[in-house]
This record gives C-alpha cells, sequence and structure tokens, in this order.
C-alpha cells in the first residue's frame, strides 16, 4: 500500500521531494502524494492521515506520541527567520493587529517568544498576508517563505527578522520545519524512507534543470530567481543530514515554548536515527 506523504508547494520542498514523487529513484517504497500549505499540513496531522509529512516544529510539538522526526529534509538555518514587517515603522507591537500564516506555524512560536503579550492575531494564508498589510487591515505581518524576498515590492518595512532575533538569544540555528514519520511504522521502513527522501535530494542537485520546471509549476507567480533564492535558502546541510546541532536548536525552541505554557513538554524520544548512521554535524 502507497504510504501518504505531505510537503508543501514551496520551492524547496518541491525540490527535495521532485525524485521521489516522480519515480526517479529506487521504487522499492510507493506513494501517495498530498500537497498543501504548511499550516495545512499542521492541521492533518491531528487526524494522522499522513504517514509521512513536513510539519513546522512549533506543530510537532503536540505530536511526538505518534511521529518522529526524520534526519533528512527539514528546514533549519542560519539567516532564514520569519520577518514581522509593518506598512510604516513603529516602536513596538504592544496592542497591534498582527496578521499570521497560522496558528500552529513555527513563525507564531517565534513571535510569542519575542513580542509583547498582549498582541492582537489574526490568521490569514501566508501569501494573503502582505496585501492585508499593505491595505492598512492589520496593523504588522509576520511572513515566511519567498515573502522575505518579496515585501519591499509591497512598501513595507522590516520589522523585526525573527531568525536575526533567534540566533542572537541563544546561538542556535533557526528550525523552522521538519519531516516526521509515523512510529508505527517501523524501524525498517522509517530507515527506508529518510533514505529515499535523501537519495532524491541527491537526485535534485544532480539534475537541477529537470526538478526546476516542477518548482516553478508550483510557485504560480514567483519569479525564477525568486524560486532560487528560495532554495539556496532553505535547502542547506540540515537538508539532508539535522545532526547534533539540529536536534540541540530544536530541543531549545521546544524547551522555551513548554515554559511559556506555549506548547506541550515532549514525552517521547523527538527524532529517529537510522541504524548505523551518526548523528552529524
Amino acid at each position: 500500500m502507497p504510504l501518504a506523504l505531505g510537503y508543501s508547494p514551496c520551492p524547496n520542498d518541491c525540490f527535495i521531494f521532485f525524485a521521489l514523487a516522480h519515480e526517479k529513484i529506487d521504487p522499492k517504497l510507493s506513494w501517495k502524494i498530498h500537497l498543501a500549505d504548511v499550516e495545512a499540513l499542521n492541521r492533518w496531522a491531528r487526524t494522522s492521515t499522513l504517514d509521512v509529512t513536513k510539519i513546522s516544529y512549533h506543530a510537532f510539538a503536540f505530536y511526538t506520541r505518534d511521529y518522529v522526526m526524520l534526519p533528512c529534509g527539514g528546514a533549519l538555518g542560519r539567516g532564514v527567520g520569519p520577518l514581522i514587517v509593518t506598512r510604516e515603522p513603529l516602536e513596538n507591537l504592544s496592542g497591534k493587529r498582527v496578521a499570521i500564516p497560522g496558528g500552529l506555524t513555527t513563525a507564531n512560536l517565534l513571535l510569542r517568544l519575542s513580542q509583547p503579550a498582549d498582541i492582537e492575531t489574526v490568521e490569514l494564508r501566508y501569501d494573503a498576508i502582505m496585501p492585508s498589510v499593505a491595505r492598512g487591515e492589520v496593523d504588522a505581518g509576520l511572513i515566511i517563505h519567498e515573502s522575505r524576498f518579496t515585501y519591499p515590492s509591497f512598501g513595507l518595512y522590516k520589522h523585526l527578522d525573527l531568525g536575526t532575533w533567534w540566533e542572537h538569544e541563544t546561538g542556535h540555528p533557526l528550525p523552522l520545519g521538519g519531516i516526521m514519520a509515523k512510529k508505527s511504522l517501523g524501524e525498517r521502513t522509517l530507515t527506508d524512507i529518510n533514505r529515499a527522501i535523501r537519495h532524491s535530494l541527491d537526485y535534485a542537485y544532480q539534475h537541477s534543470s529537470e526538478v526546476f520546471p516542477y518548482l516553478k509549476e508550483h510557485a504560480q507567480e514567483m519569479a525564477s530567481d525568486v524560486i532560487q533564492q528560495h532554495v539556496d535558502l532553505y535547502v542547506n546541510s540540515y537538508t539532508r543530514d539535522l545532526g547534533e546541532i539540529g536536534r540541540a536548536s530544536v530541543w531549545e525552541l521546544l524547551t522555551r515554548g513548554v515554559r511559556r505554557g506555549l506548547v506541550p513538554e515532549p514525552r517521547e524520544e523527538l527524532f529517529f536515527s537510522p541504524p548505523g548512521e551518526g548523528l552529524g554535524a
């Protein structure tokens, strides 16, 4: 039976999973692909519908009983943070209305960790946030994905780079999201899944010209140079292997969330380590 796999239409996810979705690699596993915005994937995980799925680390904290995080396929790094943007410069966001791309996004967790407790949040689809800020419907917007490259075209100001804030506060790279899989699949299948994702990533690097039309198809109106910037930023060495540094970063994020009462305390082992593989960097 095919494994149900969910990932977003963002360029980094499409880059990683192109070869897997198009059966360009070892056909040992078969897949049923579900493409959806990351916040939709965050919420679908409540139903355990997907065997393997992209997930925000904020959301992952709520699903650790049934799912484990794989070493390969995630988004973590430096200079990758969500941005808070405004229509005009503001001294602070106390009492302001802030559009967010979803309550379970890591971006929202970072917002809550870094900003006054009295902000009011309004959930919008991620690509509707900048237009809403530009029209004055909200005081500020929390933007993710390619929006960090395009917000100046909306006449918006950068209020805060949450990645820079995180790195200054903790010294860690920023963990945004990863690929989690059902624990019930068992060690052998989880090992095969992680290997397949890694092979798919390797294929994309080796056949980038073949992969790019798939990215362009799902990026819709995004310019080619922005697509490439997106991939270059969010697909990096941590994508291939989360490693000890990545694991420590995730623990730091979730620990801070627990202290603030924003996420539950993890009760299970969070990470899957394929047999015979070290943790890496």
